[in-house]
């Protein structure tokens, strides 16, 4: 079978799952999940992302991701193979916890980001764990309505300004909108191509934009951070080559080959050094 098409521009909206592999459990206990969110944040920070709602599952996880930077295979690379490794440590085993790559699809923003972070935030609910979605504590519908403090890492304000100005009402409104979505249909049936969440016109647009480059398709756009600075700048800042590495690395503009090439160094060597500071700001 054929990889999925990655189709990557600037401001791309993602409903984005992960499943454990052979359909286990990523999510052995709350321990892990809030384990998962630690991991969340990181590279919701770090890759720039804008991330709208989620649910973690038992044996899956939800995301509604929009990119501002063209970058979703990278923040997933990272996300979850920073969640396999401490995930695998904490549990004292080894291999894969994740069913090959995530699933991406592409979302039209205008008529879909409502009706997707509904369906999201609804899952235990559809599934019989709970009645209501204020009952499930993993999903980002208690921030959303106010019943929670909202994560630093977690978008709001896009979802609750189309349900009116003032917060208090926003949140009032949004509440029943989602109460209103159980019991209705999926979404699913404007899914084209396993890839596309929108109508053909939406298809049409994307697949026009877009130019192919290997399995993924990236279109360089106006970046909502500023450019990152060189890495031989960000060498001159550090006394400690290593302190330079995990700095390059921190901007989430630089991959392992290209930091090892500047520091010339072995490309297992830089993931070593990552690797081992990360695990030291666990620690």
């Amino acid at each position: 079978m054929t990889r999925p098409l990655r189709i990557e521009y600037s401001g791309a909206l993602y409903h984005i799952t992960s499943r454990g592999d052979r359909r286990e459990d990523i999510f052995e206990d709350d321990d892990d999940r809030l384990m998962f969110l630690r991991g969340l944040a990181e590279v919701v920070e770090r890759y720039n992302w804008l991330c709208h709602a989620y649910c973690l599952m038992s044996n899956h996880y939800h995301l509604v991701v929009e990119t501002p930077d063209a970058n979703l295979s990278k923040g997933m690379r990272q996300l979850n193979g920073m969640y396999t490794q401490t995930s695998n440590r904490r549990h004292k085993r080894v291999g894969h916890l994740f069913q090959g790559r995530f699933k991406g699809i592409l979302v039209d923003k205008d008529s879909y980001l409502l009706e997707l972070s509904r369906y999201v935030v609804l899952n235990p609910v559809r599934i019989g764990m709970v009645k209501t979605p204020q009952e499930y504590e993993w999903s980002s519908y208690r921030a959303l309505v106010g019943e929670t403090p909202v994560p630093r890492w977690l978008t709001t304000d896009g979802l609750l300004s189309q349900f009116g100005k003032r917060r208090s009402d926003a949140q009032r409104r949004y509440s029943r909108f989602v109460h209103e979505g159980i019991g209705k249909e999926r979404i699913w049936g404007k899914l084209h191509q396993q890839i596309y969440l929108g109508n053909e016109n939406f298809v049409e647009r994307m697949q026009k934009r877009m130019e192919v480059k290997g399995d993924e398709l990236t279109i360089p756009g106006a970046q909502r951070r500023a450019p990152p600075p060189s890495i031989a700048e960000i060498a001159d800042k550090y006394i400690e080559r290593d302190d330079a590495i995990m700095a390059a690395y921190a901007t989430g503009a630089y991959s392992y080959r290209e930091i090892a090439e500047y520091f010339s160094l072995h490309l297992a060597s830089v993931g070593r050094i990552v690797r081992k500071r990360m695990l030291q700001r666990e620690n």
